[in-house]
């Protein structure tokens, strides 16, 4: 597959846009030029077949087939061109699918269904298609906030040694830990069964180290990034500290946290905020795992839903969801500073950014 292809996922809810975008993205500069677009239903997040042959996307419905479900597509990338051919889609048996990714066999697809707090694995044929979901592993629990009245499953993530599955749950507080069973497609409960946040923190995405040692967790609704020390021979979390993602006493629009990830280094990690509509940038000490904040770039856009990081390190992408925009800032390799360069992408909804 072409080293230089994006793909952006966004909502078609609004009417601006008609669902996955491809793009060519300049070496160099990292500028975008749009190439394809295939339409679906609100693909909001993206992720490729660890071969890179396929692209999965989910389907963020609340019906599918007349129950309570979204869907996740399958499509075939040509590898030249970057365009995607439509395979087949599965039911994700829970309403709203907001994120999903293969696991690293590419044997199996793994999706978190927001509105009904479940996780579902779907396993894969060698040609792309999916199968009918092999598990559907439903969470149980409450949270204080006043989005916290069951779960909301909301992200998903092997661990750096491929043993584990972790997925955030901020209806209930927890990440939950799993070990997946490849050859029965079945997510296992791991002991222990799941890493505690503080009341409230509803947490979203997540982000390893690349050293394997720490693992953050961003905190939506009290928009708080906390720290954790990862043992990948127990599959075991241990906090360190949290910290704000927004300056004392900021103000905005529902605000809310929406993204972390880590530049490849490894010396810094940012958080996106929207309603404070900024990127908040963190070091990390490497001996200790803790963060040390670096200041705010706004995001010249609303709604920072989704960023990406190009694999050089060199780029920061934020999609601004409400303002239909891409912003691109080049990243300071020694401060993790972030600077506009101009150049904006024009895409309706933006919500998923990733690189081939």
């Amino acid at each position: 597959m072409r080293s230089d292809l994006v793909y952006v996922g966004t909502y078609t809810r609004t009417g601006k846009s008609e669902g996955i975008y491809v793009y060519r993205r300049d070496p160099e500069t990292g500028a975008l030029e749009h190439l394809h677009t295939t339409r679906e239903v609100d693909p909001s997040f993206l992720t490729f077949s660890p071969d890179k042959r396929f692209l999965f996307a989910v389907s963020e419905t609340q019906q599918y087939e007349g129950r309570e479900s979204g869907s996740v597509v399958a499509y075939r990338i040509d590898q030249e061109t970057g365009a995607l051919t439509f395979l087949n889609r599965q039911p994700t048996l829970g309403g709203d699918p907001c994120h999903l990714i293969t696991d690293p066999t590419g044997r199996y697809v793994i999706v978190a269904n927001h509105e009904a707090g479940n996780v579902a694995v779907l396993p894969v044929e060698p040609d792309g298609t999916l199968r009918p979901a092999s598990d559907l592993r439903q969470h149980e629990g409450s949270g204080p906030g006043p989005t916290q009245k069951g779960p909301h499953a909301h992200y998903v993530s092997m661990d750096p040694t491929g043993r584990f599955v972790l997925v955030n749950d901020k209806g209930i507080d927890k990440v939950m830990i799993y070990r997946l069973d490849l050859a029965t497609g079945k997510l296992i409960p791991h002991d222990p069964p799941f890493a505690r946040l503080h009341p409230g923190a509803a947490p979203r995405h997540l982000a390893f180290h690349p050293n394997g040692r720490y693992v953050y967790v961003i905190g939506e609704a009290d928009l708080t990034i906390t720290a954790f020390a990862y043992d990948g021979e127990r599959g075991a979390m241990s906090e360190i500290h949290y910290v704000s993602t927004v300056p004392a006493g900021a103000t905005g629009q529902r605000m809310s946290t929406a993204q972390v990830l880590i530049e490849p280094t490894g010396r810094y990690i940012y958080v996106s905020n929207r309603g404070h509509d900024t990127i908040a940038i963190f070091a990390i000490d490497q001996e200790t795992g803790r963060l040390t904040p670096v200041g705010h770039e706004p995001t010249q856009g609303r709604t920072p839903r989704n960023f990406a990081i190009d694999p050089a390190g060199r780029y920061l992408y934020a999609a601004n969801q409400n303002s239909d925009t891409i912003v691109q800032f080049e990243i300071d390799g020694e401060t993790g500073r972030l600077a506009a360069t101009g150049r904006v992408t024009q895409v309706g909804a933006p919500v998923c950014i990733i690189f081939s």
